[in-house]
């Protein structure tokens, strides 16, 4: 009896190696991860009054576009803090006795970019901006500054686009409301040789 369970035994292996072997054949292939490609993104952060530029900020960024997951977002915070001042205003206190406290704001530019290459040679960007400053040449800025209230500009912006190896475009333009300044954000893609 021990020779009959002996050869089940075999012949449930064998018909297991086998069905394996079958299904390893018709198993579409692993998906092959993407090689890492180095490269340089410019973005230039550009404001006009009507046809005069009146400023120009260029930021590269080096990225690593099919970086793995978790790894694949390359940051730049660039900025400092600004204090504001304020005070309280208690009904029985006299201005002299106004207790003055400080908060601060942050200003500056902040932005995430990441690639990822695509079958036509391309690359898919996304890029998120955050860019803030005071205002100090607005009217009433001055006056505003010297109370301690300062005027704040904001300009945000996420968008996903595709290049290649060394083109360029414009990712937005946007008209300020209050001050009729246009920004114009432009983005140059470079592979890395």
């Amino acid at each position: 009896m021990n020779t009959h369970l002996q050869k089940l035994a075999a012949v449930a292996l064998f018909t297991i190696a086998v069905a394996g072997a079958a299904m390893a054949q018709d198993a579409p292939p692993a998906a092959t991860a993407k090689a890492v490609v180095p490269v340089k993104v410019q973005i230039v952060i550009s404001r006009y009054q009507g046809d005069k530029k009146i400023s120009s900020l260029p930021y590269t960024l080096s990225v690593n576009a099919n970086e793995v997951a978790g790894r694949n977002v390359t940051t730049l915070r660039m900025g400092a803090q600004v204090p504001i001042v304020s005070y309280q205003m208690p009904a029985a206190v006299s201005k002299e006795q106004q207790v003055p406290t400080i908060q601060y704001r942050d200003v500056g530019t902040s932005i995430d970019c990441s690639a990822t290459s695509t079958d036509d040679g391309r690359f898919r960007l996304y890029i998120s901006i955050d860019d803030s400053s005071v205002l100090t040449e607005e009217p009433g800025a001055a006056q505003s500054l010297a109370m301690g209230r300062p005027t704040f500009r904001s300009f945000r912006n996420s968008e996903t686009l595709s290049l290649k190896d060394a083109q360029s475009t414009q990712l937005t333009a946007a008209t300020d409301k209050l001050n009729g300044e246009v920004v114009k954000v432009d983005v140059t893609l470079t592979v890395v040789k």
